[in-house]
């Protein structure tokens, strides 16, 4: 079976990647990334073997293996052979329990005694449930743990990052239930999704333009009034933006932007008077617009007839 090792793309931004050599950016990626490298970040390279896959010379190789142990990036064992990768458990461990099995029967083949105690040490930062450790490991003086001690800072700063936003969430879903008008009113009110799909269902199809309009109209009129205006158009069977538009454009001029203040105003002037009935239909007429050629000649007949009466 195929094997893959992810290079995230952030590497080529990293602080450290940046200020390295064409043949130092090489050569790393080369140890992140060759044949040979384990899910564990230990593994076995022999000199020869990197001389032979990069086709550097033996002098290039061990200049370049120092210079990135000086970097404190990895570790070299001369007598096994083996190289860490120091910061590779934080890129590539994880609690799968597959990654996890496999990572710990890599560990248990390595070779050098103080690579195979640190990474140990790793697992149980992490959380890996390991039964069995060296005898010695507690009791081993272990010139890499003092690496450890960052990684338990991270793992810390990261458990504590997890716990606020836990709470964060928490806090968030309390405002929610305590203030169920306030719920009402995001999925009401301004719920762009809900303006879509009452469009979609009784006028048309949404395309580009029809859809930066839905966004901005959502913004400036709650739910209830657009879903009035659609009302209006399908009762007349004007089933046209322009005429959605004059509707609407007639309430907002009016700074009508909700259903209760369109119910509101026309009390306000009288409507509820029987002498009085229709006449303010008006504001449900849609208003004379650039797009007079959507609407059809007797809906402007009638605003005609009403402007010439003083109504509008």
């Amino acid at each position: 079976m195929a094997k893959y090792r992810a290079i995230q793309v952030d590497f080529w931004e990293d602080g450290f990647v940046l200020d390295l050599t064409p043949e130092e950016k090489y050569f790393y990626l080369y140890l992140l990334s060759n044949s040979r490298t384990t899910q564990c970040g230990c593994y076995e390279l022999p000199c020869k073997v990197i001389e032979m896959q990069t086709g550097y010379n033996r002098e290039t190789v061990q200049k370049l293996l120092k210079r990135f142990e000086e970097y404190g990036k990895i570790n070299y064992n001369e007598e096994t052979k083996e190289i860490l990768i120091k910061n590779w458990h934080k890129f590539n461990f994880s609690k799968s329990p597959k990654v996890r099995n496999c990572i710990l029967k890599e560990i248990e083949k390595i070779k050098s005694k103080d690579y195979k105690d640190y990474l140990y040490r790793v697992c149980i930062e992490y959380g890996y449930p390991i039964d069995t450790v060296s005898k010695d490991y507690k009791n081993s003086n272990n010139s890499l743990d003092k690496d450890l001690n960052s990684l338990s800072i991270d793992l810390g700063e990261k458990e504590k990052e997890k716990e606020k936003e836990k709470e964060k969430e928490k806090e968030k879903q309390k405002e929610d239930t305590a203030s169920p008008e306030k719920n009402v009113s995001k999925l009401v009110g301004n719920d762009l999704k809900q303006f879509t799909n009452l469009y979609e269902k009784n006028i048309g199809m949404v395309n580009q333009l029809t859809a930066q309009w839905l966004i901005d109209i959502s913004d400036e009129i709650d739910y209830p009034l657009f879903k009035r205006a659609i009302e209006i158009c399908t009762e007349r069977g004007k089933t046209n933006l322009g005429y959605l538009k004059g509707i609407i454009n007639n309430w907002t001029d009016r700074n009508i932007t909700t259903y209760d203040q369109l119910q509101a105003y026309k009390l306000q002037q009288g409507q509820d008077k029987p002498k009085q009935q229709g006449k303010f239909d008006f504001l449900d007429k849609p208003k004379t617009t650039s797009n007079d050629d959507e609407l059809d000649e007797e809906a402007l007949e009638m605003l005609r007839k009403l402007e010439e009466w003083g109504c509008n």
